[in-house]
């Protein structure tokens, strides 16, 4: 980090081993993404009364090149946060996580999306509302009427073409959302 860590504690006494934990994870950021300028951290135990103990609020704010970083870890939302290592852990992995997601958009890196598994339908039972497509490989995967996209089931006969979603189902593979393919016409 190119500035000192700020550690800040609000509505409790300053600790030596909450201080330690935040140093150590300001450093595991640090060696994760070296790039960070400046990291500040707000450790809070709110005045509010609560029925089982204090709860601890952590924000940690990265200054990054180009922009901030925030993360916040509220204890309304979490009652584990009744424990103040509990809430420095969580906010730091979400940091992280933004961190990771922040590194990747600044090396241009993009999530691809391969296209879709394709088959033809090889059995179809319109009476019952469901069929099955074989895969390129052979397999057979289960589909219902109602994982057919735009109402398409009563259009399909054996040999339509499709590219589904295939999924675990409690029988075996069964495909969750199902397009069928339009023949494009020369």
């Amino acid at each position: 980090m190119q500035l000192p860590l700020q550690i800040s504690f609000r509505g409790m006494e300053p600790s030596d081993a909450v201080e330690t934990k935040v140093r150590e994870r300001a450093a595991r950021l640090d060696r994760f993404y070296d790039r960070i300028m400046g990291c500040r951290v707000v450790v809070e135990s709110p005045h509010r009364r609560h029925h089982q103990g204090k709860l601890f609020h952590v924000r940690v704010d990265l200054t990054v090149p180009g922009g901030e970083l925030a993360v916040t870890r509220e204890p309304a939302e979490h009652h584990a946060y009744e424990d103040v290592f509990v809430a420095i852990r969580d906010a730091f992995d979400a940091a992280q996580r933004q961190l990771e997601d922040y590194a990747r958009r600044q090396r241009g890196d993009l999530k691809t999306h391969e296209g879709l598994p394709t088959g033809r339908v090889s059995k179809l039972f319109p009476d019952e509302e469901y069929g099955f497509i074989e895969t390129p490989e052979g397999a057979e995967v289960y589909f219902h009427k109602h994982s057919v996209l735009d109402k398409a089931f009563d259009r399909l006969v054996a040999g339509s073409e499709v590219e589904f979603v295939e999924e675990q189902g409690e029988k075996g593979p069964q495909a969750s959302t199902v397009r069928v393919i339009e023949k494009r016409r020369r």
